[in-house]
C-alpha cells in the first residue's frame, strides 16, 4: 500500500487556504505548473479531484473538503510538536505564553496570574493585542492561553475551550462626596457626566440597552477602549464612571473613589481561551482551578 505523500499534501493545504494558485505559489515560493502538478499527483494518488475551477476561482469539491480537514489537523499537530519541544515541556524552566486583549484589565490579568508570578523556574511572556490576533497566535500554537472578555464559540477549523473564570457586576463609581447625600440610583444619573467603555464594549452595549429601555439620560463625557486609561480618567477626573470594581479595586480599597452603586442586571464576565491540543501546558491547570473571588481579590 503506498503512504500519502505529506509534501503533495502541503502544497494542497496552502491552495486551500489560499483560494488562489497564484497566491499560494507565491507563499510557498514555488511556480505554479509546478505547483499544479503537485496537487495533480495528489488527485491521482487519492483517485478523486480535489479543486474545481470556477473562473478564476478554485473551489473544493466534497473530496477536498474532507482533505483539508484532515490537512488541517495534520498540520497543526506539526505546530504543536514544535511549540511543545521549543518552549522544553518537561524542563526545569517552564515557558508560559499568555495573550490578553489590549483592552482587558490590568488588575484582572494580574489576578490571573498572581500565583506564577516571581515563581522560581517559571518564565511568562505576555502578549497584548486584538482578539482576533490573538486567536490566530493560539491557533498557530504560539500562545498556550488567550484572556479576554468575549466568548468565543468552537469552529470548524478551531476547537477553541472557553472557560469562564470570573464574572463581576458593574458599578457606577465616582469621588467621594462629602458632605453630600448618598448618591441616589438612577434619580442622580439624570444629566451626570459619564466615562464609559467603547462603543464595541459588552459592558458599553449593556449599559446603553439598560438606559434606553428606562429613558435614563446622561452626559457623555468620554468613551474609552482601554480600561487602564478609563480608570486614569475616573481617578483625576470630577465625574461617575462605568466599570467593573476589578479595574478600580486599588482606588476603591484606597478611597481616592468610592461605588455609588451597581448596576442592574449589567455584568462583565472574563474568560479564559484555549485550543483542543494533546498536550496541555502544565500550568495552566493550576491558574484555571482558582475560584472567581481568587482571581479578583487583591494580591496580598
Amino acid at each position: 500500500m503506498s503512504r500519502l505523500n505529506y509534501h503533495h499534501l502541503h502544497y494542497f493545504w496552502a491552495v486551500a487556504k489560499q483560494g488562489n494558485l497564484t497566491k499560494a505559489a507565491e507563499q510557498l515560493h514555488v511556480s505554479q505548473s509546478a505547483l499544479s502538478t503537485q496537487i495533480r499527483q495528489l488527485e491521482e494518488e487519492l483517485g478523486l479531484p480535489l479543486f474545481e475551477r470556477r473562473g478564476r476561482v478554485l473551489e473544493l469539491t466534497e473530496a477536498g473538503r474532507i482533505a483539508l480537514d484532515y490537512a488541517e489537523q495534520i498540520f497543526s499537530r506539526g505546530d504543536e510538536l514544535l511549540a511543545t519541544l521549543r518552549q522544553g515541556a518537561g524542563s526545569p524552566r517552564q515557558i508560559l505564553r499568555i495573550g490578553a486583549v489590549a483592552t482587558l484589565s490590568r488588575n484582572f490579568q494580574q489576578g490571573f496570574l498572581q500565583p506564577l508570578l516571581l515563581r522560581e523556574g517559571v518564565h511568562l511572556v505576555l502578549h497584548s493585542a486584538t482578539q482576533g490576533e490573538l486567536l490566530q497566535r493560539l491557533a498557530a500554537h504560539n500562545l498556550d492561553l488567550v484572556l479576554s472578555n468575549r466568548a468565543v464559540r468552537a469552529e470548524p477549523q478551531h476547537h477553541w475551550r472557553c472557560h469562564r473564570i470570573a464574572r463581576q457586576p458593574v458599578s457606577l463609581v465616582g469621588h467621594p462626596r462629602p458632605g453630600k447625600a448618598p448618591f441616589r440610583f438612577p434619580q442622580d444619573l439624570q444629566g451626570t457626566s459619564l466615562l464609559l467603555p467603547g462603543p464595541d464594549s459588552e459592558v458599553r452595549i449593556g449599559f446603553d440597552l439598560l438606559c434606553a429601555g428606562r429613558d435614563w439620560r446622561f452626559k457623555l463625557l468620554a468613551e474609552v477602549d482601554d480600561m487602564a486609561m478609563l480608570r486614569l480618567l475616573a481617578r483625576s477626573a470630577s465625574t461617575a464612571a462605568v466599570v467593573p470594581r476589578v479595574v478600580v479595586r486599588d482606588e476603591l480599597q484606597a478611597g481616592i473613589l468610592e461605588e455609588y452603586c451597581t448596576l442592574p442586571g449589567l455584568y462583565e464576565d472574563f474568560y479564559a481561551i484555549s485550543i483542543r491540543r494533546q498536550y496541555q501546558h502544565p500550568l495552566l491547570k493550576e491558574l484555571l482551578q482558582r475560584t472567581a473571588l481568587e482571581v479578583l481579590a487583591s494580591p496580598l
